[in-house]
C-alpha cells in the first residue's frame, strides 16, 4: 500500500511538471525567418502651402473717438441786455459772422459827446499852437493842450470799442455748437454767450499703450473707422510725450479732412502706422493655440515633422492676417492643423496638388 502511494505521488509530480513545461500538444515551431513584421499605421495626411515673408508695415490698433480741432467759448466783453440772436445752435459760421448783439443803450450818445469833445480840444491845440509860435503862450500851455486832445481821442476810441463789443462775433469758422443765452438775458463782462468748434479739418483721438507709442512718429499716414461706418484718411498730427499718470497711455491724435461734416465725439477705431517688419499674409483658419494658449501657426519641416511657431498678428484686413514671428520662408500646414502635434510626423500634401 504505501509503494503504490509512492509510485502515485512520483506520477503525479511528473505530470505536473510536463503541463508547466507548456510541451504538450507538439513543439512549438520557431518563427520563420522571413515572417513579416506588423504593419506600422500610415501617417497622417495634411495639406501644406509655402509661404514667404513680405515687408509689412505694422498697425497700432486702438479705439478713440473724433474732437473737435478748434472749440472756443464766446463771452461777453462788454454789460448789456440780449437784444438780438443772430445764429441757431447748431448752424455754422463763417469768420466774423455776428453770433447775437447787446443793446447799446446810451452809448451812440456818449460816442457823439466823446466826439464833440475831440472837435473841441483839437480846436484848443491848434489855438495854442499859434500862440506859441507867437510866443503869445507858453510850450507848457501847447502840451497840456497837447495831452487834451490826446485825452478826448482814447476816450472816443474807448467808446467806439465798446460800441463793437456789444456784437459778438464768431473768431473763426465753424459750428455753434451751443448757446446758452435768450434774448433779455443780461450779460456781464465774462458772462458766456456760446461754444464754436471747428470740425474741419477733424481730429481723432485715442490712447496708446507704452509699449507701443516708440513706434508712431508724427506725419505718418493713418485711417480711423468710425463707428457709423465711414473712414477717414488722415496723418498722425499729435504724439503726446508725457503719459497718463493713472493709466501710463499717451494720447495721440490724427487729423483729417472732414467735408461730411461729421461731429465730435464718434467712436472710431484708430490704425497708426508703425514700423516695417517682415510679416506673412495668412487665413485666420489656420491660427492654432498650444497648451499654454499662445496664438501661433503649425508648420512642416523637410522630414514631415510638426512645429508650432507662436506668432503676432499686426495686421488685418479682407484679404486674411498678417503674421510676425515666422521665418522669412515656411511650410505652413493649413488643413488637418488641429488634429496633429509638434512633434508628430506627417504627410504633407501640397494645397495645388490636392483635386
Amino acid at each position: 500500500m504505501r509503494s503504490s502511494m509512492v509510485i502515485a505521488l512520483a506520477v503525479l509530480l511528473a505530470v505536473g511538471a510536463w503541463l508547466a513545461s507548456g510541451q504538450f500538444g507538439g513543439a512549438v515551431a520557431p518563427p520563420p525567418k522571413n515572417a513579416a513584421a506588423p504593419a506600422e499605421p500610415p501617417l497622417a495626411q495634411v495639406r501644406v502651402r509655402a509661404i514667404e515673408a513680405t515687408p509689412k508695415t505694422a498697425e497700432v490698433v486702438v479705439q478713440g473717438a473724433t474732437r473737435a480741432s478748434r472749440t472756443v467759448t464766446l463771452r461777453s466783453e462788454t454789460t448789456g441786455r440780449v437784444a438780438e440772436i443772430a445764429v441757431a445752435e447748431g448752424a455754422p459760421v463763417v469768420a466774423g459772422q455776428p453770433i447775437l448783439r447787446l443793446e447799446k443803450d446810451d452809448r451812440e450818445a456818449h460816442l457823439a459827446e466823446a466826439r464833440a469833445a475831440v472837435e473841441r480840444r483839437a480846436l484848443q491845440f491848434e489855438a495854442a499852437s499859434s500862440l506859441a509860435a507867437k510866443e503869445y503862450a507858453s510850450r507848457v500851455r501847447l502840451a497840456e493842450a497837447q495831452a487834451e486832445l490826446d485825452e478826448a481821442r482814447a476816450h472816443m476810441a474807448e467808446i467806439r470799442l465798446d460800441i463793437e463789443r456789444t456784437t459778438i462775433r464768431a473768431p473763426f469758422a465753424g459750428v455753434l455748437a451751443t448757446r446758452p443765452v435768450q434774448l433779455g438775458d443780461v450779460l456781464q463782462p465774462g458772462g458766456m454767450a456760446g461754444t464754436i468748434v471747428d470740425l474741419d479739418p477733424l481730429l481723432v483721438a485715442a490712447d496708446v499703450s507704452e509699449r507701443d507709442v516708440m513706434a508712431l512718429s508724427p506725419g505718418a499716414e493713418a485711417t480711423a473707422r468710425l463707428v457709423t461706418g465711414q473712414t477717414l484718411a488722415g496723418k498722425v498730427a499729435y504724439v503726446s510725450p508725457t503719459a497718463r499718470a493713472g493709466t501710463r497711455t499717451f494720447e495721440v491724435w490724427i487729423e483729417a479732412a472732414n467735408p461730411l461734416g461729421i461731429p465730435s465725439g464718434v467712436t472710431a477705431e484708430l490704425r497708426l502706422p508703425a514700423l516695417v517688419t517682415p510679416a506673412h499674409l495668412v487665413s485666420p483658419a489656420v491660427l492654432a493655440l498650444d497648451d499654454a494658449g499662445r496664438v501661433g501657426v503649425k508648420t512642416v519641416d523637410a522630414e514631415g515633422v510638426v512645429a508650432f511657431a507662436p506668432v503676432q498678428v499686426i495686421g488685418h484686413g479682407p484679404e486674411g492676417l498678417w503674421l510676425a514671428g515666422l521665418p522669412p520662408t515656411a511650410t505652413l500646414i493649413t488643413v488637418g492643423q488641429d488634429w496633429v502635434k509638434a512633434g508628430q510626423t506627417v504627410r504633407p500634401v501640397p494645397e495645388d496638388q490636392v483635386k
